[in-house]
């Protein structure tokens, strides 16, 4: 082979690695596309009725007001762009389904086929975890959180909350625990990833539970209430997520050791085939 001809093999292989790396990026892409499309819309929806909407988003904190007040709009532009943020915010948690139905669209063709049959639960399960989070801070966190910091409010002060900071307070929350509900994923992942196993997870649970309190006390107000609640159902979750494990890992043992024992009888098989061909042919030579 000349050079001249291995230089153009070479290039002709660039070029062929090239091409599948600018398809998934094209791909890529798309998907972002259709995800910032439908993000988009379900905004502009959601818009029209910004204001209703804002007022169900704040019921849990009305109902500890003062009787005959109502919530602040000290900013300039505040009771105009906070209820339109909150249609946003609330597009982009509504349609997280359709964005990692699309992420797992993108990545499930490069998995092997143990990997989907797992990934794909785990999936589904973090996305329902993490609603649960979100209506557990809602309907639980909220209405304490409030009523213990109306409880607390010195005689002479009108305790009338400013609406964005009532927003930004509870956009926090629900990320919190949103995020605090995937600590089952997080914990099967780990494990099965190879990098700890549930009797590790077990032995460091004074360490997880203190660090979970620690967490509660980052992610939340500084109220011992809140954290608390925070705190609490992750360590709850965790233990979940140890439970699940083990359950995961027995199974992955149990389905070793049948490719163990199918291999051995396929190899017995082989080797009674082997005997019996020999066996036919010493016949044959005699």
């Amino acid at each position: 082979m000349t050079k001249r001809d291995k230089s153009a093999e070479d290039a002709n292989q660039s070029v062929e690695q090239e091409l599948p790396f600018l398809s998934h990026l094209v791909e890529l892409r798309d998907r972002l596309i259709r995800i910032v499309i439908v993000i988009s819309l379900l905004t502009l929806g959601l818009m029209t009725v910004a204001g209703d909407l804002y007022y169900y988003f704040s019921l849990p904190i009305q109902k500890y007001l003062p009787e005959g007040s109502s919530m602040l709009a000290t900013g300039v532009v505040s009771p105009v762009f906070t209820p339109f943020k909150l249609a946003m915010i609330a597009a982009f948690f509504l349609t997280m389904p359709y964005t990692l139905y699309h992420a797992w669209a993108f990545i499930a063709p490069g998995l092997y086929r143990h990997e989907k049959r797992l990934a794909f639960p785990l999936l589904i399960s973090s996305i329902i975890l993490f609603y649960l989070g979100m209506a557990f801070a809602y309907y639980v966190v909220f209405p304490l959180v409030f009523q213990f910091t109306s409880g607390f409010v010195p005689e002479g002060v009108d305790y009338r909350p400013d609406i964005t900071s009532y927003l930004d307070f509870s956009i926090k929350l629900f990320f919190a625990f949103g995020l605090a509900f995937e600590v089952p994923i997080a914990t099967i992942l780990l494990v099965l990833a190879g990098l700890t196993t549930p009797e590790s997870l077990i032995a460091k649970r004074p360490y997880i539970i203190v660090g979970a309190f620690i967490l509660g006390m980052l992610l939340t107000p500084p109220d011992i209430i809140s954290q608390t609640l925070l705190a609490l159902p992750m360590w709850l979750l965790f233990e979940a997520g140890v439970i699940f494990s083990r359950v995961l890992m027995r199974r992955r043992e149990q389905d070793k050791t049948e490719r163990e024992l199918n291999d051995d009888e396929m190899e017995d098989e082989l080797d009674k085939a082997i005997a019996e061909e020999e066996r036919l042919d010493q016949e044959k030579s005699d």
